[in-house]
């Protein structure tokens, strides 16, 4: 049975690509290490683990070997090392233009070169000794502040960014990072930027343009000034303070960002807990009351849904749906049957909830019908980034057609209508599928997508005729997986 786990703190993974624009690679052979690889897949992600000496320096751990980076006296460097010793500590020296440069601490030398030719051995920094970070994980997440305890979120009527709720709840806490120049980016629920002084924009700026540095395991953003993103004063407004380095009031969690969800019964209206513990579809709005956390477990593939209120749906006695339970257990399990525009629900007991004349839902129907059947509406991802197998979706250049196996990614817009999504990119095209399984993004009429959360963190898409979007080896999204599973499921 799954333990509770509504806060998850991100393991930070990161790509480093050096100045011709080619990632720090781990092989397996010889444990060698080379800067080749044109994207960033499994042999090229990093994981920055903090000195158990409580020092300065850090360590390098190889996400697919399990190994560090070392670097011996003549220069020589290799991904071997099981457990770190001396020649695995460097120390991180973030340079004005965002990227780093590596030094072994215990040889004073720094680390770079190209292809094959990698070595620490070089006596000053030159473009061959930096690296530019690329985060390795999904990027819409939540961003909790270290000294505040509390999470960033939307203030749309102030204008701003800030660092003030107890629990990241609905669209405004979606927080995505983008990745401008070597640098990121914060981005709103609302598609827009955050620049240094705390003012939200249309576009990418400079100002609104940081550095990521990392500090015990926690994150800081730094600007073009070299100070750091802080909340200020009573409100917790997000923007530079004036240090120059980063203190607790300086450092995030990344947390990852499950889905938040509302459900509309065969009565129209939403299923809500605003008059009691009872979950009843009886209300004409969506609000805190109407949204709920929704989470996957990864061996049964069932979910629970969690309220706004504290307390997981839960079943009790007679079939009853309460949103009364504090810890996850059979009772709080839901298996979900995907039916095209429409979801049915299973309890624990076997049977599916329905929706009883009073509104309230109850486990005790043993057949789907109308009254069995809920519309589920994703809501915290108004702005959606892709990720499968191979890497990010992306529009491919010069095309109408998107690539499924970039290292950078494309933010698209999401709409909603009767069960289904309508996808938009670039240039407000839509996406919509032609034949043969293929997928274009230059639609002038939406087309509907459905989506099926399928997996913790993952969900299939499908199409009209039953095929699912998948990626593949040609590189390009496709419209013709006949199963939700493998390349047809994506990290959103």
């Amino acid at each position: 049975m799954p333990t509770n786990g509504l806060h998850q703190e991100l393991k930070v993974q990161f790509g480093l690509v050096n100045d011709t624009g080619r990632y720090l690679t781990a092989e397996n052979f010889g444990f060698k290490v080379n800067a080749s690889a044109p994207s960033l897949k499994r042999k090229q992600t990093w994981v920055l683990e903090p000195d158990p000496g409580q020092g300065c320096a850090v360590l390098f751990r190889s996400s697919h070997l399990g190994r560090y980076l070392s670097a011996e006296e003549d220069g020589r460097v290799a991904c071997e090392a099981e457990r770190p010793g001396r020649d695995c500590r460097f120390l991180v020296l973030p340079q004005p233009d965002g990227r780093w440069a590596l030094r072994s601490e215990p040889h004073g030398r720094f680390f770079g070169g190209t292809e094959d030719q990698l070595s620490c051995f070089a006596t000053a920094v030159s473009a061959a000794e930096l690296w530019t970070v690329h985060l390795a994980i999904h990027p819409q997440a939540h961003l909790l502040s270290v000294s505040r305890r509390r999470y960033v979120h939307l203030c749309a009527q102030e204008d701003q960014m800030a660092a003030d709720s107890d629990r990241p709840w609905g669209v405004d806490a979606l927080i995505t990072l983008t990745f401008r120049s070597r640098q990121y980016c914060l981005r709103s629920c609302d598609s827009r930027y955050l620049r240094s002084d705390g003012r939200l924009v249309w576009e990418p700026e400079p100002q609104a343009r940081y550095t990521l540095e990392f500090k015990a395991g926690k994150l800081a953003f730094k600007d073009a000034d070299g100070h750091y993103l802080a909340p200020v004063g009573p409100a917790g407004t997000l923007r530079a303070g004036r240090n120059t380095r980063p203190g607790k009031d300086e450092l995030f969690d990344l947390e990852e960002s499950h889905p938040q969800v509302v459900l509309v019964a065969a009565n129209h209206r939403y299923v809500s807990v605003r008059q009691g513990v009872n979950v009843s579809a009886n209300q004409d709005e969506e609000l805190h009351h109407e949204t709920f956390l929704m989470q996957i477990d990864q061996e049964t593939k069932k979910c629970t849904f969690y309220s706004s209120t504290g307390g997981y749906w839960t079943l009790v006695t007679h079939g009853g749906i309460h949103a009364t339970a504090t810890q996850v257990s059979a009772n709080t399990m839901f298996e979900v049957e995907w039916r095209g525009r429409r979801v049915a629900l299973k309890a624990s007991n076997g049977r599916y909830l329905c929706m009883k004349k009073n509104g309230q839902l109850a486990a005790i129907s043993d057949f789907v019908g109308e009254d069995e059947e809920f519309i589920l509406k994703l809501i915290n991802r108004p702005i959606l980034v892709l990720r499968g197998l191979d890497g990010f979706v992306c529009h491919r250049r010069g095309s109408n057609q998107l690539d499924t196996n970039r290292s950078v990614y494309d933010v698209f817009h999401l709409s909603f209508r009767d069960g289904a999504y309508q996808i938009r990119g670039r240039g407000g095209g839509f996406w919509y599928t032609g034949s043969h399984g293929s997928v274009y993004s230059d639609g002038e009429r939406p087309e509907d997508f459905l989506f099926e959360f399928r997996e913790r963190g993952r969900l299939a898409i499908r199409v009209r005729g039953g095929k699912y979007l998948r990626g593949g080896a040609s590189g390009l999204l496709r419209a013709d997986a006949d199963t939700p599973a493998g390349v047809a499921l994506w990290e959103y």
